[in-house]
């Protein structure tokens, strides 16, 4: 398979190591209703594989509206993947939560102190518990099977013009069942809409 330039789909590298315990927080979402945009983010980060490397992508989704916030596309997997992305969503909307898991990106002062700072609740998954933050995990999973899997990108450009390309898709192009076949974007816009009136 190495010789063919071939791979299995399998796991990669564990993104989730914890960097301090004493900054983690507990699990909110247990039990709550969900009912509009903003309520809860979630975010994550993710390995793309290129053809030579790897590239990390951190991604904000809105768990209402399956929505995709905001996004950040880096080499490096460092907190200022997550800080940036984060500081450029909180200027146009705030979420009530947010939730991540127990990563070293997320169990940080700096990363503790921004959401805090903007009136933020923080909730993290339990240890082992992927399913705490599955909304995440189906994006990944979706974006994967659906885009980079079928195109090989060679080269960071190519991925993030690829990437580009899909998240917009994504959000304005392809239907969701759980939002009876409207797109996030829509889905997401005409609540807030609707709030707002």
């Amino acid at each position: 398979m190495r010789f063919m330039g071939i791979q299995g789909i399998c796991p990669g590298p564990n993104l989730s190591k914890r960097l301090h315990a004493k900054y983690i927080h507990p699990y909110l979402l247990r039990g709550l209703k969900i009912n509009h945009p903003d309520q809860v983010w979630a975010v994550d980060i993710t390995y793309l594989r290129l053809r030579h490397g790897f590239m990390y992508l951190f991604v904000i989704i809105d768990l209402y509206s399956r929505y995709i916030v905001d996004y950040e596309l880096s080499t490096t997997m460092d907190r200022y993947l997550v800080m940036e992305c984060l500081k450029r969503a909180f200027q146009q909307r705030k979420p009530k939560i947010i939730n991540s898991d127990q990563g070293g990106q997320f169990t940080n002062k700096d990363y503790i102190e921004l959401l805090q700072s903007e009136g933020i609740n923080i909730s993290m998954d339990g240890k082992g518990r992927a399913l705490d933050n599955i909304f995440v995990e189906r994006f990944f999973r979706t974006l994967k099977y659906e885009n980079i899997y079928l195109n090989e990108y060679e080269t960071p450009k190519s991925l993030r013009r690829g990437l580009n390309q899909y998240i917009r898709f994504y959000n304005a192009q392809r239907p969701h069942e759980s939002l009876e076949y409207r797109y996030p974007v829509d889905y997401y816009r005409q609540t807030l809409a609707k709030l707002a009136s």
